[in-house]
């Protein structure tokens, strides 16, 4: 190769170099020199997200963040939580205003393409539905027709909810509020007939009702709604990190390590426990962690079983049964693939 071939050989290197995306850098480096991870969170939702009046954040998608913090920073408390709106959280997400979204968001094709996230997994299963007041008395979705249907704005619910109505060839009027609360509120006050979202929101919402026992989640679910984290698209190593750790959680359900037993499962002959909490298979140091990762994730929220009843499950305020969330292999269609 000649002189002026290796000069303009180092320029184009150069070039490639100065022009690489901002975020190759790596979340994982930059959250680890802050010391604390950002966290984007619901502003409010029984059981997925919520803060006391001490400022302590709990929930679902709250335990979410603790388990990547005790994975990547060793510590689980070290998450600052950030309360997002249903219009604000992608924005924020991209800009670099939080490292995760962890906040009860529906997974779709046009999400990952036009505002280049990448979604970790599905944490929940969910699915659409309706809430109504129990007079009058309605039993089923295709009851609705001619409704007065209160909605947010800025969630995959109003799309679902003209699908079916057209589906059926039934007419509703919509009414659109910029959050839960005013579109609970919608229904309370009578604006509406009937409220819709995912049935898990639903299930939250209705405990803020002055008179729960009178609302009724109708059992019709309309739509797919994969809830899962978030990262942005451009930087895959902490994609795989925060991806990771949403699959340890539920393969350390499947081969029972829980956060009770997580240090005694440190001297398990299963060949899966041992790659689980780290004693072979270094597949840590494949994530840029150290070996521990996975163990200190479940010691710190426990395994996907005790995260979802503790929170959302049927012996907590919620009362969600598990259903699609149970494992693969018992009945569920919860299935995480194998760390090896």
């Amino acid at each position: 190769m000649s002189t002026e071939a290796r000069a303009f050989a180092g320029v184009l290197l150069a070039l490639t170099i100065s022009f690489a995306p901002a975020a190759s850098a790596g979340t994982l480096d930059a959250v680890r020199q802050r010391g604390t991870l950002v966290c984007g969170v619901n502003q409010g939702l029984f059981g997925f997200a919520e803060r006391n009046d001490k400022g302590v954040w709990s929930g679902f998608d709250v335990d979410f963040c603790r388990a990547v913090a005790a994975a990547s920073l060793g510590d689980p408390d070290k998450v600052s939580f950030v309360p997002l709106s249903a219009g604000e959280r992608f924005d924020a997400l991209r800009e670099g205003k939080i490292d995760l979204l962890s906040r009860n968001s529906t997974w779709t094709l046009e999400r990952e393409a036009d505002l280049k996230v990448l979604f970790a997994g599905i944490t929940f299963h969910d699915g659409q539905g309706f809430m109504v007041m129990r007079k009058p008395d309605v039993t089923s979705a295709l009851e609705l027709d001619g409704s007065k249907v209160c909605v947010q704005t800025g969630t995959t619910s109003q799309a679902n909810l003209a699908d079916f109505f057209r589906a059926n060839s039934m007419k509703y009027e919509e009414h659109a509020f910029p959050t839960p609360a005013d579109a609970l509120k919608g229904l309370a006050d009578g604006q509406c007939d009937v409220l819709t979202a995912d049935q898990s929101a639903l299930y939250a919402m209705r405990l803020e009702l002055k008179k729960p026992s009178e609302a009724v989640i109708l059992p019709d679910v309309i739509s797919k709604e994969p809830l899962g984290p978030a990262t942005r698209a451009d930087d895959p190593t902490w994609f795989n990190v925060v991806k990771w750790v949403n699959f340890a959680l539920v393969n350390a359900e499947e081969v029972g390590v829980t956060s009770q037993n997580a240090t005694e499962a440190l001297g398990s002959a299963k060949p899966d426990v041992r790659r689980l909490v780290g004693v072979e298979g270094d597949l840590g140091k494949k994530l840029g962690l150290d070996d521990a990762w996975a163990l200190r994730a479940v010691k710190a929220v426990g395994n996907y079983a005790e995260v979802y009843e503790r929170n959302v499950g049927t012996k907590s305020r919620l009362g969600i049964p598990r259903g699609l969330n149970q494992l693969w292999s018992m009945g569920g269609i919860l299935y995480a693939p194998p760390l090896r």
